[in-house]
């Protein structure tokens, strides 16, 4: 299977808003809800964003493999993975590796790229032309 580079702006945009608000979440918001839980469901989804920003890849599998990903920083979280490379002290590395593992991050991301597929599905339906074209 081969996936050509293709810039899709429409992604790269949402990818941006999605950071920039991650990034607000991340530096004005400490609470008990948007901050655990509303960022890891949207962190999945700006890595999907990100990937189809550049990639011409089908829906699902890029789902899945942000999904995934996504896991696997989790479970590297678990590990105390920024302990173990010697960033302990690097609020920029505990910010975006985060520093505690939460099996309600894992929900929080499945839900995320539930949402992503929901959407898409959507939007395949409103426009089954482009669905089409982006399936080959």
């Amino acid at each position: 299977m081969n996936f050509p580079l293709k810039f899709t702006r429409s992604y790269f945009i949402i990818t941006i808003l999605l950071f920039v608000i991650e990034i607000l979440i991340a530096l004005f918001i400490d609470d008990g809800i948007i901050r655990p839980y509303v960022g890891d469901l949207l962190v999945v989804i700006l890595i999907y964003c990100f990937v189809k920003s550049f990639f011409n890849t089908p829906v699902f599998p890029t789902a899945i493999a942000a999904l995934i990903f996504s896991y696997i920083i989790e479970i590297l979280q678990y590990f105390n993975i920024i302990n173990l490379l010697g960033l302990q002290n690097s609020k920029t590395a505990a910010t975006i590796m985060g520093n505690s593992f939460a099996w309600f991050d894992l929900i929080a991301y499945t839900l995320g790229i539930t949402l992503v597929l929901f959407i898409e599905r959507l939007l395949a339906h409103k426009n089954p032309a482009q669905a089409k074209i982006k399936s080959t």
